[in-house]
């Protein structure tokens, strides 16, 4: 746009749609006529009301508020804009086409903040992702101090940190330039804080099972009576899941910025999440959505753990909504406004119990449900969503005798070195964890001799399984020999994978 033109500026800023921030152009053109400020480019409601935000915020700012007719576009037209991101910019635009601050600065810089009324700049949602674009745009950011740091995480981006209007423009009046904002000391990459697996007494093939799924990525069903310790081992898990890689740790700090959460404030930078909905959430706190898509328990849980306890009380359709991205790692929301695209790629422990009955239940003789309410009660995990839960196991109950004389189990310090040895040889292999593995690399990587495919082809068909569940039991199969540091899947191997698909032996 020509910046030569009187009355008329144009500022870059950007807006959010899933996990992307589009660019978007505040075009102001301060014309005479009766004062009057008309927004469009469609806002929605907290666009709107930037109005009267703004118009305080320069005038608090001591700075001349036109008396005349003023027009603000939000260029493309037909790209929502929501939120209060949108005050700084519309402010400088409108000072700017009126002379009070020069226009050249402004084309090298994206601005982005909500004002108060009395011209401070408090922080926004999305901050991380605006960064990157900005940075893609091979322009600076300017947004408010209090989410500078979280933005600076994108290392090749230029970030200008400012606490009030001010200081904006003193920065493009080059009177007072601002420092460019450094990103937060945060934790370099180490060994996992959090609960240790050293507190799990007993249950050895319930820790063998999360040992595995911790190796390969697979997906988790633990079958018990209550307190059997299904919780405990659950929040076990991402103590043994090696830490995240750079890239790992800002896609999630990604995720969390567009949640409108501060990775960095919040302590959560490069440590696995751990989520834990309760049994009322609906699908769309699950999986995401809402007018404005935003990210959903799947993609915060996004390269952590998603824990759902109690999982036969959930919504059966929000459960059944887990599949796809179960599959791809990714969620798509769709809405008649726009569609966004979220990461989604977790590791799902599912606890339940095996029959309604309560603290009474059990699968021995002592349990008082009969085969129909138990058959009933296992149903609410639809066929295909348990086809793609790779490790079924039961937790039994522990007398206290028995609990008193075990001695404490391997601490998570130990069990995660065998599952980083047992990754470094899935992706020196293929390039993925074996849970990750595509269908069509199954029998290149995962490939069983005659004697393995035998016990493989004999189980599927006692237990009627799929072929989604027979390609599951091979990379369990070969993940257990990664473990054991074998090169190639014995029967054995076969056999322990067979094993945990305890519900295709109950249903």
């Amino acid at each position: 746009m020509r910046a030569d033109i009187p009355n008329l500026a144009s500022i870059h800023t950007r807006a959010l749609m899933g996990m992307k921030a589009p660019e978007v152009r505040v075009e102001v053109h301060v014309a005479n006529g009766l004062p009057s400020l008309a927004i469009v480019g469609l806002p929605e409601a907290a666009v709107k009301e930037s109005r009267d935000r703004v118009r305080a915020a320069i005038v608090n700012s001591r700075f001349e508020f036109p008396q005349r007719r003023i027009t603000v576009n939000l260029a493309p037209a037909d790209l929502p804009k929501e939120g209060g991101r949108f005050d700084l910019p519309i402010a400088l635009g409108i000072l700017a086409a009126s002379g009070q601050i020069p226009k050249p600065p402004l084309d090298e810089v994206e601005f982005m903040g909500e004002l108060s009324l009395s011209g401070d700049l408090r922080p926004v949602s999305g901050a991380l992702p605006a960064a990157l674009g900005a940075c893609a745009a091979d322009r600076a950011l300017c947004l408010p101090a209090a989410s500078a740091p979280q933005a600076a995480l994108a290392r090749s981006a230029r970030v200008l940190a400012a606490d009030h209007l001010l200081e904006v423009c003193a920065h493009l009046r080059g009177e007072r330039p601002l420092a460019q904002a450094q990103p937060a000391e945060v934790p370099e990459a180490r060994d996992p804080e959090g609960p240790d697996l050293a507190d799990v007494r007993g249950q050895p093939q319930a820790r063998r099972a999360l040992e595995i799924a911790a190796a390969g990525r697979h997906h988790l069903l633990m079958v018990g009576p209550p307190g059997t310790g299904k919780t405990l081992l659950a929040s076990r898990l991402p103590g043994l899941l090696a830490p995240m890689s750079d890239e790992e740790a800002l896609e999630a700090a990604a995720v969390a910025s567009v949640a409108g959460r501060d990775p960095v404030s919040e302590g959560t930078w490069r440590r696995r999440p751990f989520r834990a909905p309760h049994h009322t959430a609906s699908a769309a706190a699950l999986v995401g959505g809402g007018p404005h898509p935003r990210p959903g328990e799947i993609s915060l849980a996004h390269g952590g753990v998603l824990f759902l306890d109690e999982a036969a009380e959930f919504d059966r359709r929000a459960l059944d909504a887990l599949r796809e991205p179960l599959e791809t790692g990714r969620i798509a929301i769709a809405r008649a406004a726009q569609r966004a695209e979220f990461p989604a790629r977790f590791q799902l422990v599912l606890a339940l119990n095996p029959c309604p009955k309560g603290y009474d239940c059990d699968l021995g003789a002592r349990c008082q449900c009969t085969t129909e309410q138990r058959q009933r009660h296992l149903s609410r995990l639809s066929a295909p969503l348990l086809d793609r839960i790779d490790l079924h196991v039961l937790v039994g109950r522990q007398s206290p005798g028995e609990l008193r004389n075990l001695p404490p189990g391997e601490p998570s310090r130990v069990v995660r070195e065998r599952v980083v040895r047992a990754q470094a040889r899935q992706r020196a292999r293929q390039g993925c964890l074996n849970g990750d593995l595509p269908p069509g690399d199954i029998d290149t990587h995962a490939a069983l001799d005659e004697e393995a495919f035998a016990l493989l082809e004999q189980a599927a068909r006692r237990f009627r399984l799929s072929m989604r569940a027979c390609h599951r039991i091979q990379r369990i199969a070969r993940t257990i020999a990664d473990l054991a540091g074998a090169p190639r899947i014995t029967p054995a191997h076969v056999g322990e994978a067979v094993s945990y698909r305890t519900l295709d032996r109950l249903l």
